[in-house]
């Protein structure tokens, strides 16, 4: 297992990701509010994402059915990570934030379809 670091921009939150074979689940989606951020997401288990700092600088968004969970730093804006709805046991964070992680080196990002999963 390795453990990466992420920060949003202006380093109020940090988190740690152990990963086990890598980035797992990587991908974009469709649904109203991530087609917005355009994000590169990844996944993991609840159990392999901690808040190190700034959970107080964390702020959550909801909307639709309430079950996902947005969490963003509110004081530069970047989106950290998120509960997923179609996956409330895993959490998907931002590629971004990851230290070395170069998102345009990846290559083709395929898509979740969260738009049809939010009509349900």
């Amino acid at each position: 297992m390795r453990t990466v670091i992420g920060t949003c921009h202006c380093g109020a939150v940090e988190f740690e990701v152990d990963l086990i074979d890598g980035f797992e689940d990587i991908r974009r989606c469709n649904c109203s509010l991530c087609s917005r951020k355009g994000a590169v997401m990844a996944g993991v288990p609840l159990d392999r994402l901690r808040v190190t700092r700034g959970a107080d600088s964390l702020s959550l968004y909801q909307w639709n059915t309430r079950i996902a969970k947005h969490w963003f730093c509110s004081v530069c804006g970047i989106y950290t990570h998120h509960q997923r709805r179609s996956a409330p046991d895993e959490y998907g964070f931002n590629l971004a934030c990851i230290e070395g992680v170069d998102v345009a080196a990846l290559g083709e990002i395929g898509y979740g379809n969260g738009a049809a999963q939010s009509l349900v």
